[in-house]
């Protein structure tokens, strides 16, 4: 496996962003106070920061949320033996799963206050076989139309060479969250 300057750097970034999620709220579900009154991005850089829980299947599947701005959301993932078929290449899931969150979690940084999203359509098109030995792929999503009741997105997942393996789109609902228990 060899190295390159932007492998280095996603890795070094892959580095301070567990840094700063082992010393922080760690896997899990955020309660909706801990999300009431804040927006769809400050809910994500909470994510990214540390204070918010991330989701457990991170973990599992071995990804996790590097960046996230106004209208997009960069995931990094280690295609590794466990998410091989049987024919010795990455799974179909985990391209998915790693294209997913990017998606909506694009989505989700243009929320307002109060409102959620829900995936409704996830579209993925594989492009080229994926082996342990990329040692890293980023999948990053972009919102394409975030309207008042529908939102797309698109995703790519590249390897640190430029790669294209795959890319998706989405077509998320767009809803009232319901008020917080008190």
């Amino acid at each position: 496996m060899t190295s390159t300057p932007t492998l280095d750097s996603w890795l070094e970034e892959e580095r301070m962003v567990r840094k700063r999620l082992d010393a922080g709220a760690g896997p899990g579900v955020a309660s909706a106070l801990q999300i009431q009154g804040k927006t769809g991005l400050e809910i994500m850089q909470g994510l990214l920061s540390g204070e918010l829980p991330y989701a457990s299947i991170a973990k599992t599947l071995d990804f996790l949320l590097v960046e996230v701005g106004p209208g997009t959301a960069v995931f990094q993932g280690s295609p590794g033996p466990s998410h091989l078929n049987p024919l010795g290449t990455v799974h179909g899931g985990w391209f998915a799963t790693l294209l997913d969150p990017a998606l909506g979690c694009a989505v989700h940084t243009m929320m307002p206050p109060g409102r959620g999203y829900t995936t409704a359509d996830l579209s993925v098109k594989l492009v080229k076989a994926l082996t342990p030995k990329v040692q890293r792929v980023r999948a990053i999503g972009t919102v394409v139309h975030c309207g008042r009741q529908l939102a797309t997105a698109e995703a790519r997942l590249v390897g640190p060479d430029g790669t294209l393996y795959a890319h998706a789109s989405t077509a998320c609902l767009v809803f009232a969250m319901p008020s917080p228990s008190t």
